[in-house]
């Protein structure tokens, strides 16, 4: 059987369109995940807006709401950075025990937080301590988002 050459120019034709279509999916796919990308930084932004609201506001009034509040925010932009895979910086390092171990920034910025709720539980406490340690947290928060 003889294939004439007008079936051939067919056949090449139909073999670019093919491929055009599969870079044109690629293409898509890519668009897809820069705007998803996108859209989660913008939303990481806004988190971390909010919490730097709530902690002026917690370091202004000192109440258990403003403090619920504010831990509220910051498990939500945990919950946020490791769901959408941002890194956690892990460090080795060794307790007091002497027991070798991992430390991650989540473990540190739990421990800030406990710090934070003792600081407000304790009313000679002063504002700028509280600033301090609110500010220690947001820079743990960066460090995971960047």
């Amino acid at each position: 059987m003889k294939i004439s050459q007008e079936m051939a120019t067919q056949l090449d034709t139909a073999k670019k369109n093919m491929k055009t279509a599969a870079d044109g999916t690629q293409g898509f796919h890519r668009m897809v995940q820069s705007r998803t990308h996108q859209l989660q930084q913008n939303e990481m932004q806004k988190l971390l807006a909010d919490i730097s609201e709530q902690g002026d506001r917690l370091s202004k009034f000192r109440s258990f709401r403003d403090l619920a509040k504010f831990k509220q925010m910051v498990k939500r932009f945990l919950k946020e950075a490791i769901g959408n895979g941002y890194d956690l910086q892990k460090s080795y390092g060794f307790s007091m025990s002497g027991h070798a171990g991992n430390l991650t920034t989540v473990k540190k910025v739990d421990e800030k937080l406990v710090k934070l709720t003792e600081d407000v539980l304790d009313q000679e406490k002063k504002t700028v301590d509280l600033l301090d340690t609110i500010g220690e947290i947001k820079g743990l928060l960066v460090n995971i988002y960047m």
